[in-house]
């Protein structure tokens, strides 16, 4: 979850399956914003027509305004299925195991002084879960299998969590050495030949569950000795990525961590949070 660039030009319609003007997409752009704080910017107009067209084609409707006027009037179960459903259309999921790696040699360290003790951390976007399982390997392998770890792991998507809850990954995903295979993974055999399962002692840290960042209650339990929100803030303009840091700061623990991706910088939020590391800060 990419900030609002300067515009360029936008054709008010494209020879496309559906009609999508120029308003349908700003139209989708406040929509998404409202729902869930993502900017997007003009370039990104390709990218919305791919992404929603497939929703009209489930939902029977040939244009893109007589879909959107269904959405914004839709109520009950129905409607709120149909707006996760849209959100899902709209948020974007790139990760792998073990992604900035230096994230995790550091997690390792901070980790060992909290070794005896339970530690709670929460990973913000988790994605189809390589960023918490990584999270999870790192905790059993710098405190050892029965620490008292738990792990919450959200996502505003819920096609993303089915698939990080199942654990089911290929063979050859990027990030894992032979050595974590072994450890942490069971191999497929048969028709799953080529795939892998995540082990259950491992999983059994982690809770999976849905969560909008721009709500305004977030029940996640006892503060958190680490969060990571990496790559998150890019898609949100400056006044909501302050807001949402405010909220992280409050279900923190005192000089708890924060980890956030490599092209993000709140220095200018030093009352919050202050750098600690390479894009990792510190609770103040």
């Amino acid at each position: 979850m990419r900030p609002t660039l300067p515009a360029s030009p936008v054709a008010e319609s494209v020879d496309h399956e559906f009609s999508f003007s120029r308003s349908d997409f700003d139209r989708v752009r406040q929509l998404i914003y409202q729902h869930a704080g993502i900017s997007l910017h003009d370039g990104k107009h390709a990218m919305v027509y791919s992404r929603l067209s497939r929703r009209l084609r489930d939902t029977g409707y040939n244009s893109f305004a007589s879909y959107l006027q269904w959405l914004e009037s839709s109520t009950g179960p129905q409607g709120e299925q149909e707006w996760q459903e849209f959100v899902n259309c709209l948020t974007t999921n790139l990760t792998s195991f073990f992604r900035e790696e230096h994230h995790f040699h550091a997690l390792a360290d901070d980790l060992k002084p909290l070794a005896g003790k339970p530690v709670r951390i929460w990973c913000c976007a988790a994605s189809t879960g390589e960023e918490p399982y990584s999270i999870a390997m790192t905790c059993s392998e710098a405190l050892g299998s029965s620490a008292q770890v738990q792990i919450v792991a959200s996502d505003i998507d819920t096609n993303v969590l089915n698939t990080a809850r199942r654990g089911v990954y290929n063979a050859d995903s990027r990030g894992l050495s032979p050595a974590r295979l072994k450890s942490f993974f069971m191999r497929g055999t048969g028709a799953n030949e080529g795939r892998i399962r995540v082990k259950p002692e491992l999983q059994r840290w982690i809770d999976f569950k849905s969560l909008n960042l721009m709500n305004n209650q977030w029940q996640l339990g006892e503060p958190f000795h680490i969060v990571f929100c990496r790559n998150v803030m890019i898609y949100f303009d400056a006044p909501t990525q302050r807001k949402v840091l405010e909220r992280i700061h409050k279900v923190m623990r005192p000089n708890g961590l924060l980890f956030v991706g490599h092209s993000e910088n709140f220095t200018e939020s030093k009352d919050l949070f202050r750098l600690r590391g390479k894009t990792i800060y510190e609770r103040v």
